[in-house]
């Protein structure tokens, strides 16, 4: 009777072990989802660009996508500010620092390009006063300069093997580039920075950023 009871009590600890396990489980797999979102999805094959802008043996796409992470590593904090320089120097940054340092970083030097751009083609941007050193800083005008210079894609988010890391994505107050790394659905997460309060700088909100996707560009 005692042996009995003793394997009652060690099979409804067990029972007990489990369902903890269980829940635990529930919690970890927020956590384990968080890390499938950020692994590749093998089935959609990485965009080699044919161009090497910078000459560095690393292709645009994988140069842009690689500068971004480079960019987003230092840990810039967020502050809208005019710099002399054009690139902040100082640590700070906003959206489009993301793109204007990864872009840098593969031989594209977006504060030239699209201050020529808007000199020779002031139809294309709604400026009056052009400014080099902040005009490039502008999601509209990079928004105008990519839609006549750069590869235009979907921003349909359902087609995801349309998207690709390295990839050029505006909203219509806000860009960033995509990641190489995808979440459940297989669409890309976002590397960008929004604000002094964000926690990550790589997320997934590519297709549920809460403003309209306006533009989705690739630069070679």
């Amino acid at each position: 009777m005692a042996r009995r009871l003793s394997r009652v009590i060690t099979i409804g600890a067990l029972i007990v072990t489990c369902t903890l396990v269980s829940s635990c489980g529930s919690a970890i797999g927020g956590a384990d989802e968080d890390r499938s979102a950020r692994q590749s999805t093998p089935s959609i094959t990485p965009y080699i660009s044919a161009i090497d802008k910078d000459g560095d043996g690393v292709d645009d796409q994988s140069d842009i996508l690689q500068n971004a992470r480079a960019y987003i590593a230092t840990k810039p904090a967020y502050k809208s500010e005019y710099y002399a320089t054009g690139y902040p120097n100082d640590g700070y940054g906003v959206c489009t620092d993301v793109v204007g340092a990864a872009l840098r970083g593969a031989g594209y030097d977006l504060m030239t390009l699209v201050h020529e751009d808007i000199l020779a083609h002031p139809e294309r941007y709604d400026i009056d006063t052009p400014d080099v050193n902040i005009d490039f800083r502008r999601v509209p005008v990079l928004n105008a300069y990519f839609a006549a210079h750069a590869i235009n894609l979907t921003t349909d988010t359902t087609d995801v093997g349309a998207w690709q890391g390295g990839d050029i994505v505006v909203y219509s107050n806000h860009i960033g580039i995509a990641s190489d790394t995808r979440n459940a659905d297989g669409l890309p997460l976002l590397i960008h920075h929004v604000s002094a309060k964000q926690k990550q700088y790589e997320e997934d909100v590519l297709g549920t950023f809460p403003q309209k996707l306006v533009g989705h560009y690739r630069i070679s």
